[in-house]
């Protein structure tokens, strides 16, 4: 199909030009209000009937539903309004202007993911929606990049029940039908505070996160396989931050440790608690009460969508593209709730999460196209 290049170009540059990060530390946080008010205006433009959600228990957080057609089945397209906190002394550009530059659209958010609500709105710009046939449903949720808690109010709280759900995550244009789940714990251990001198009568706190990680990793390689000469993990554990102590010349009484865990289709959360809990069990009788295991951020179950469904073998046929498998995690296992669900959009996810963030404008045309095939084939 033709596109709209001016159109869409303006949109994307809206989007991008709206902060709307999502962050644990208050500072840091934006409401979404704004950027869910334009897409509202949008999608009322086209003739959709829109809906919004305020999220309880967030800093002015909302949902989006946009809806055209009747009866049952259809299609949903769906993607996060947010984007992770950036460093402005890392980007070359101005991550709230949309800049293009050697075939690329620079912004934050550009790939992961405002870009997608651009595309899907350019596409819609040139169809008669009233000739569609069946629902078709686009969802724009709040705080993908740290609770998830739109994607998953929404799931908890809807009766709608599409034949499909695409999310519009940067796959580089490949379809996912599963992915890891995610846990991230923060350890504390606890030590006596003492004289540096006087080693024998206390416990370092820091000499006892040591025996915590050495008993980690233990588990990390118990999961280390070997496909065809490559190496991976059943259970990927990565150590991300650590802190602990004040002062050379005194015993570290307290020591902190955060660390996430991203786990197979096959594997629960609960299967991973177990796990953690066992392998430090050794130390927790030996030192009592002086390793303690919290939550950082809610765990994100792993995801797989059954290749075998009719709607999932009528996408690969339309796209002609087999379906594969990534690391990273979506809104994936909390959308499925309601139906079938592949994630599937433009740009890469080597770029999210990373200064000048971009998307090459080689996807633009087979993204529009892809929209344009799923949504006649799903609403007609």
């Amino acid at each position: 199909m033709e596109v709209q290049s001016s159109f869409f170009i303006e949109c994307y540059r809206k989007l991008i030009s709206i902060p709307s990060i999502s962050a644990i530390d208050p500072a840091l946080d934006h409401s979404n209000e704004i950027l869910i008010n334009v897409l509202a205006n949008w999608f009322n433009d086209i003739g959709f009937k829109v809906e919004l959600y305020s999220i309880p228990n967030t800093r002015n957080k909302f949902n989006l539903l946009a809806k055209t057609g009747n009866g049952s089945g259809g299609l949903m397209l769906s993607g996060h309004t947010d984007t992770v906190p950036f460093d402005s002394s890392a980007w070359q550009y101005d991550p709230f202007v949309l800049t293009e530059n050697n075939n690329r659209l620079y912004g934050l958010g550009t790939a992961d993911m405002k870009g997608f609500f651009a595309f899907v709105i350019s596409v819609l710009h040139n169809m008669n929606i009233k000739k569609l046939k069946k629902p078709l449903y686009i969802l724009a949720t709040a705080d993908e990049e740290t609770t998830m808690i739109g994607a998953k109010s929404f799931s908890q709280k809807s009766q709608l029940r599409p034949d499909i759900a695409i999310i519009g995550e940067p796959t580089s244009l490949k379809i996912i039908n599963a992915h890891r789940g995610y846990i991230s714990n923060i350890i504390r251990t606890k030590g006596d505070v003492g004289h540096s001198s006087n080693l024998l009568n206390g416990i370092n706190a820091i000499e006892l996160m040591q025996k915590a990680i050495h008993h980690l990793m233990k588990l990390r390689n118990q999961h280390d396989k070997e496909h065809y000469g490559l190496k991976h993990s059943d259970l990927i554990i990565n150590f991300g931050h650590i802190k602990g102590g004040d002062v050379v010349n005194r015993v570290c009484s307290d020591c902190e440790l955060h660390m996430d865990i991203r786990f197979l289709p096959n594997t629960t959360i609960n299967n991973v608690n177990d796990m953690i809990n066992q392998i430090l069990l050794p130390i927790k009788n030996n030192w009592p009460n002086r390793i303690i295991v919290e939550e950082l951020y809610p765990p994100i179950p792993a995801y797989q969508c059954n290749n075998n469904n009719l709607f999932i073998k009528k996408i690969k046929k339309i796209l002609n593209k087999k379906t594969e498998m990534v690391h990273y995690c979506t809104e994936a296992p909390f959308i499925q709730q309601l139906c079938p669900t592949l994630v599937f959009g433009p740009g890469s996810i080597n770029q999210a999460h990373q200064p000048n963030e971009f998307i090459n404008m080689s996807y633009i045309k087979p993204t529009h196209d892809s929209i344009y095939k799923i949504i006649h084939y799903f609403c007609n």
